[in-house]
């Protein structure tokens, strides 16, 4: 048997082992447009695979994880998804922030901040996105300023994920007074929980709030909160957004494929297979589906590649749930009580709305793909 089998025997057996009695109720719980459901009882299923060893398991085994090789981690997300285990609650710190440490971090900040993100004592939020800073992040204006050794963040970020559970954010901000676009630029670290920051949640059109807005006025942090050198924080950030964009996503691609499997079962049921457009639809989606685990699977993808693609295959997924569900589909069906009660369909048709704009819009990947890959002249840029 191959080590990657050794190990997936071993998740799928802790899995049935563990994902029972308290924690069994949490089987197919949370997810996009369901961040809100059981979070409490997520988090101690997140601490208990910690206590475990099965969080970070793809970070190196000297800063606490596995070590596990990329095919270890599909693994590992296959398996996750197939137990039907509730929806992660770390993402953020375990695959964005902790990976940007191990990589940029002082050993000092690795000290502090990678133990409390590997045992899920401390979740972490992402401060880019400002209201006219969205997908060209350059335009960021948050300001910061480095005043008897604490830096003071002044400003506002928005589409921040789950930043009303966060104890920490990562915040770009610019810190050279008169920079512009990717110059003068920082990455820091800043605590949530202190007078200075404010999060006001966003509805979204799935009725639930995962994205918040998050004002800074006068939040301090240790100077030693800065990841890289200042003003060096654009490399950093993109070094974080490969990581959102690569093989943090392999998780994500299993999930993709149960709601493909439910929306073909439903199509059986329903009668919507005998459309010939509809069969079409479902066998070009399980097409991108196998398309984009092999991309995943083989060394050196460029991640702006892999996140366009399976934004707009994500996206379409949501808008055929629509068509093979046909009228229905325009209706909540209130079976909880709740006038708004979506189903996972609706859910899927209204929160993918998001995939082609959040972790970098599909405009700017295409940039990224054209200008780094393809050689094509800079986009003139004021």
């Amino acid at each position: 048997m191959s080590s990657v089998e050794e190990f997936r025997t071993e998740v799928r057996s802790w899995l049935r082992t563990h994902l029972t009695g308290e924690f069994a109720a949490l089987k197919g719980r949370g997810g996009p447009g369901r961040e809100h459901e059981a979070f409490a009882e997520r988090l101690a299923w997140e601490r208990h695979m910690a206590t475990h060893g099965w969080t970070c398991v793809g970070w190196p085994e000297a800063h606490g994880g596995r070590g596990a090789s990329t095919e270890e981690q599909l693994a590992f997300h296959e398996e996750y998804a197939l137990a039907d285990a509730p929806a992660r609650v770390n993402h953020i710190g375990e695959q964005l922030l902790g990976p940007t440490l191990i990589a940029r971090g002082t050993p000092e900040q690795q000290r502090r901040f990678l133990p409390a993100i590997r045992a899920a004592r401390e979740l972490w939020c992402q401060g880019y996105s400002e209201p006219g800073a969205g997908s060209d992040l350059a335009g960021v204006r948050t300001r910061a300023a480095l005043r008897d050794g604490t830096w003071i963040v002044d400003g506002q970020k928005t589409w921040t994920s789950l930043a009303h559970e966060s104890q920490w954010c990562f915040v770009l901000a610019r810190t050279e007074p008169g920079s512009r676009r990717h110059r003068g630029l920082s990455y820091l670290l800043v605590p949530m929980d202190q007078p200075g920051v404010e999060v006001r949640p966003i509805t979204q059109l799935t009725g639930t709030s995962e994205f918040n807005e998050v004002f800074f006025d006068g939040a301090r942090t240790d100077a030693s909160h800065v990841v890289g050198a200042p003003g060096d924080g654009w490399a950093v950030a993109m070094a974080t957004l490969g990581y959102e964009r690569g093989v943090s996503t392999l998780g994500q691609q299993v999930g993709f494929r149960r709601e493909l499997e439910a929306l073909a079962d439903l199509a059986r049921r329903n009668g919507a297979l005998a459309d010939p457009q509809v069969r079409d639809r479902l066998v070009q989606a399980w097409i991108g589906l196998e398309t984009m685990r092999a991309t995943a699977r083989r060394p050196g993808t460029e991640p702006s590649t892999a996140k366009l693609y399976w934004a707009r295959w994500h996206r379409d997924l949501g808008e055929l749930a629509m068509d093979v569900r046909g009228a229905a589909s325009l209706v909540a069906n209130g079976a909880h009580g709740d006038p708004y009660d979506l189903d996972d369909h609706q859910r899927l048709f209204l929160f993918s709305r998001a995939d082609t704009i959040y972790a970098g819009s599909d405009e700017i990947q295409r940039n990224l793909i054209a200008e780094r890959i393809l050689g094509l002249p800079k986009e003139v840029r004021a």
